[in-house]
């Protein structure tokens, strides 16, 4: 078990939760991270200029 794994296991166990609904949680947060940063990724690859010109401030904005 690697060092954060027990560390959200003591968490569990100090909070009264069963850890092996720590893992699961884990999974989903890691999963729904890793999709946002694929349709970054997808967006870059298709036009980032675009991308970039979203973000840069015009006028009094």
């Amino acid at each position: 078990m690697d060092s954060l794994n027990q560390i959200n296991a003591s968490r569990a166990r100090q909070q009264g939760l069963s850890s092996q609904w720590q893992e699961p949680v884990e999974q989903i947060e890691i999963q729904d991270l890793d999709d946002i940063l694929d349709d970054i990724d997808a967006v870059l690859e298709e036009n980032a200029q675009e991308f970039v010109d979203s973000f840069i401030q015009k006028g009094g904005q």
